[in-house]
């Protein structure tokens, strides 16, 4: 049964959904540092990621569109919740069904894949990086990150991916279909394998699917890679930020 691009999948959003959170702490505790202002560091840290969070958006809203979900507000502008957390932008779709649930839901990991792929392999080349990772060049690799300011266009490209991979994520409320999905999905499965269809789908579904996951897993990779540059040297200046001016962020 082939699981290679499951195992590969799961390997590679753990790690890059904690790089995300992780960066963003640092990112937000620098702006902090910096402003001694809470509402400031959250309209500096919207404005950073505001072309992510706007193709976060706007994939929810044309998905919805597309499955003909009825829309209400649309927002860009950050908003702290109850709880703490900060929400960056909103659009507010009628409930329907769990699959097209599911579907607006997942949008922007699916609008932010697609960029990501696009603007990393063809513009950025970073699929080059992450085949020295898989094949343990580590020493190709970290020239070949020195090399990569050469690239036409190189900042802006860079400054785009890593936006738009920042925030494909998609949140809690954007999840709430899924596990009633999934627990659908897997009923289904279970009938038809049930039904004396299990060879089949191992022989036919099973390949097509494996494939899938392993080119999700290749993506978030290449999110991996660009997270990883960035989270040493944002680090670093968090330290630095913090011990010249005297205060830090817990």
């Amino acid at each position: 049964m082939p699981i290679t691009g499951l195992l590969l999948f799961i390997s590679m959003l753990a790690p890059l959904v904690f790089l995300q959170r992780r960066l963003h702490r640092e990112i937000q505790a620098i702006f902090l540092i910096l402003t001694r202002n809470p509402q400031l560091t959250i309209g500096l840290f919207s404005v950073l990621f505001f072309p992510g969070v706007l193709l976060h958006e706007l994939s929810h809203f044309l998905m919805a569109k597309l499955l003909r979900v009825r829309t209400g507000g649309f927002s860009l502008i950050p908003t702290t919740m109850d709880d703490g957390r900060l929400q960056l932008g909103y659009v507010e779709t009628a409930q329907t069904d769990i699959v097209r649930d599911s579907l607006i839901g997942a949008a922007p990991l699916i609008a932010g894949s697609l960029f990501v792929a696009y603007a990393g392999v063809n513009r950025m080349q970073l699929n080059v990086l992450w085949n020295m990772v898989e094949n343990g060049n580590f020493d190709l690799f970290f020239r070949g990150i020195t090399l990569l300011p050469k690239i036409p266009d190189f900042y802006v490209w860079f400054y785009l991916i890593f936006a738009v991979s920042s925030t494909m994520t998609p949140s809690e409320a954007d999840r709430h279909a899924w596990l009633p999905f999934g627990l659908g999905a897997s009923i289904l499965l279970a009938l038809a394998v049930f039904a004396g269809a299990g060879a089949w789908m191992l022989e036919n579904l099973a390949p097509l699917l494996d494939s899938f996951l392993a080119a999700a897993a290749t993506l978030f990779g290449l999110s991996m890679i660009l997270h990883l540059i960035l989270l040493l040297p944002v680090m670093i200046l968090h330290r630095a930020a913090a011990k010249i001016i005297g205060v830090d962020v817990k």
